[in-house]
């Protein structure tokens, strides 16, 4: 049977070369992105009130004017990936003049709101994130154990070049403070049970504060502080209400009635998460006098059959190979907790892609 003069086998042959190319091409996508990000056109946008025409969005940003026609391009590569929307000229745009809007998701990277995602985003799409994974071919030919991916491109950990590298080491932190203020800004509007009753908190790992900085402000009688490395505490904001401490999760947790750790177990292997929960569990009264661990990360499989959370658990878990860390799904969290010696947990997908957990000593 011919479909428009083709054979229904071609018709799917060319299907497929389709699929092959927009898989390929899907890194275009986030350098498109980054491009955004780079330029601010999604401040350019809101500062016309959330619609420009080219010509406005123009006068917002920084490019050489020979580089106008190729904006064009860039915004027309943004529109076709949902990054922006196209609305075809109005009697209020001058002819032929398309109207470029932000959609729900380039709201969240206007570097003016509260809630914003951009730095992070910028995290992710800095070069020495990406091009790591240029190389993962080459590291599977390698013997375990062996570097990480980050390892093995740059020739040092992630969390040394942060200590040596100030520029490095802002960009990681900046990217986990905007992470941080957007989902527990969620977080305690409807998730705030998990601390209710807890007096003290320290968040393990929690470099600047910013999600203690959170419960702190929704919770203000309980007593939060943060632990991190001395280079990271260093650069910690004075009057935010928080307490830092400096300190190696590996080595002891400062005593709190929950200690909190946000997407920071997913970075280690198992027995380093073993040895980061005992110290944990040290630090906690019993599950009688309200202790626990409070957990947020991902569970592969858990909590919405949506193919876009599924498919966002999957790229994490690879995209995480980078540091050396997993993604767990339930049961390889069931192991870990069991083997730091604690008796109980409860799984609540309540973060969209993400999960809070609660172990119990």
């Amino acid at each position: 049977m011919a479909i428009n003069g083709q054979s229904t086998d071609q018709a799917a042959l060319l299907d497929a070369e389709l699929e092959l190319w927009t898989t390929t091409f899907s890194y275009i996508k986030s350098m498109a992105l980054k491009s955004a990000l780079d330029l601010k056109l999604a401040d350019a946008i809101h500062s016309h009130g959330g619609a420009a025409t080219l010509p406005q969005i123009i006068t917002k940003v920084d490019i050489h004017p020979s580089k106008i026609p190729c904006l064009r391009r860039l915004m027309r590569t943004l529109t076709a990936s949902g990054v922006f929307t196209l609305q075809q000229h109005n009697a209020k745009t001058p002819a032929n003049e398309p109207t470029y809007t932000l959609t729900p998701s380039t709201q969240l990277l206007v570097s003016s709101r509260p809630r914003n995602l951009a730095s992070i985003m910028a995290m992710l799409l800095n070069p020495a994130l990406v091009i790591p994974f240029l190389e993962i071919g080459s590291w599977f030919r390698h013997p375990m154990p062996d570097p990480c991916i980050f390892s093995h491109t740059h020739g040092e950990a992630l969390w040394d070049m942060a200590g040596r590298d100030p520029w490095f080491d802002a960009l990681i932190n900046d990217g986990m403070v905007s992470d941080s203020r957007f989902i527990m800004d969620v977080a305690v509007k409807e998730c705030g049970q998990v601390f209710e009753g807890v007096g003290s908190l320290v968040d393990v790992g929690g470099g600047l504060g910013a999600a203690s900085q959170v419960i702190s402000k929704a919770f203000p009688r309980l007593e939060c502080s943060v632990m991190d490395l001395a280079h990271v505490v260093a650069r910690a904001p004075s009057g935010s209400g928080v307490k830092y401490v400096a300190g190696d999760m590996f080595e002891s947790v400062p005593p709190a009635d929950a200690v909190f750790l946000k997407w920071v177990l997913h970075d280690w292997g198992d027995d380093e998460c073993v040895k980061i929960l005992k110290n944990c569990k040290k630090a906690i009264p019993s599950r009688e006098n309200g202790g626990k661990v409070i957990i947020f990360d991902i569970v592969v499989g858990v909590g919405q059959s949506a193919v876009k959370h599924q498919e966002m658990h999957a790229l994490f878990d690879l995209y995480i190979m980078l540091v050396n860390g997993i993604e767990r799904d339930e049961q390889e969290w069931e192991k870990i907790f069991l083997e730091a010696g604690f008796s109980g947990y409860k799984i609540m997908p309540v973060l969209g892609f993400r999960s809070i957990i609660e172990v119990y000593p």
